[in-house]
This record gives structure tokens, sequence and C-alpha cells, in this order.
């Protein structure tokens, strides 16, 4: 009975290994997708920072400091909403930010135009844009992370089942079957001497007659 238990522990042991490196190969493909969304965010949040520093610096050429310093302090309202929900990723709850603009209100409409420069106007825009790909990055970059600590609390179990807990049943249904094929040995001399004793027994029983002549 206990080596029937240990061989269907030791089954489901190995099915669960085999579950969890699907899931860990699942996970990496999925880390490697995010991994690769990176790198062109970065370099689209670089280009656009740049580009909206720019126009911001020829805007000041332009009206000047003091101006620009009026226009910033004058700002009074949030640009953007930003909603976080999450989706699951084979079990993991990875963050999907959701960026809305506030109704009604555009970049431009908090200054007047005519006493600006369109550089002024190509900035914000600009601003806006890196604000938007700055928290899509941030999403991604989320995801890397978490994804990264599942793969790895993964890889420590299939590792535990593959190196000790299957080794452990192995051995342990190892060592029960040779107690019994020891056991087995051992009845089947013991009762090849009991027959061995039957039959010298049945001789020494068997009656002696004396032929004559």
């Amino acid at each position: 009975m206990e080596l029937l238990t240990l061989r269907r522990r030791k089954m489901l042991a190995e099915r669960g290994h085999d579950l969890l490196r699907e899931k860990q190969d699942a996970l990496v493909m999925e880390f490697f997708e995010f991994i690769r969304e990176i790198g062109p965010l970065r370099n689209k949040l670089d280009k656009t920072l740049l580009e909206a520093y720019a126009a911001f610096t020829e805007a000041q050429m332009v009206v000047g400091i003091g101006k620009l310093r009026q226009i910033a302090l004058s700002t009074s309202f949030d640009r953007f909403d930003v909603g976080a929900k999450t989706r699951s990723v084979m079990g993991i709850p990875i963050p999907v930010f959701q960026v809305t603009e506030t109704a009604g209100l555009v970049p431009t409409e908090h200054y007047d135009i005519i006493e600006t420069t369109a550089k002024l106007d190509e900035s914000v825009l600009k601003m806006d844009e890196a604000i938007k790909t700055m928290i899509t990055l941030a999403e991604t970059e989320v995801a890397v992370r978490r994804l990264a600590e599942a793969i790895a609390t993964t890889k420590r179990r299939v590792n535990c089942l593959k190196h000790i807990i299957i080794p452990k049943f192995e051995n342990s249904i190892r060592f029960i079957e040779m107690y019994l094929e020891e056991r087995e040995r051992e009845e089947f001399f013991r009762l090849k001497r009991m027959k061995s004793a039957l039959e010298r027994a049945e001789k020494e029983a068997m009656p002696v007659y004396a032929v004559t002549a």
C-alpha cells in the first residue's frame, strides 16, 4: 500500500514539474515580449523630450523667460487623468495604465497664442506626448519586473521538484522495492527448505520391506 501511495505521489510530482516547466517557458516568452518594447519606448521618450526642450528653448528666445514663467504660474489644472487596472498574464497581475485627457481642455488653451510663439505650442504638445510615452514605459517596466519575479519563483519550484522531491520519492520507492525483493527471496528459500524438509520426512517415514529368498 505504501509503495502504491509513493508511486502515485511521484507521478503527481512529475506532472506538477511538467506543468511548471510549461508555465515557466510561457512566462519567459511574455517577459521577452515586454523587454523588446522597452528599448523603442525609451528611444521615443528621449527623442520627444529633446524635441520639447529644443522647442521650449526657441520659445524662450522669442517671448522671454519672464513671459514663460508667467504662463507656467497661471496653469492650475491637470492635463491628464491616469487610471490603473490589471490584466492577468499566466496568473501574474500586470498593471494597465489608462491615460485620458481632461475633457474640454487643450494644451494651448491656458495662454494667449497671439502673445506667444508656435514653438511654445510645439513644446507643450511634445511634452504631452512625452508624458504619455513615459506612462506606457512605466507600465512596461513594471510588467517586466513582475514577470521576472514570477519566473524566478517558478524556477525555484521546478528545481525543488526536480532535484529534491522527485528524487526523494524515487529513493523511497527503490528502498521499498529492494526490501520487498529481499523478503520475496527469503520467502522463496524458506519454502524451498520446507519442501526439502518435507521430502526428507516423507522418505524417512516410508516403511522398509525386506526381500527374502
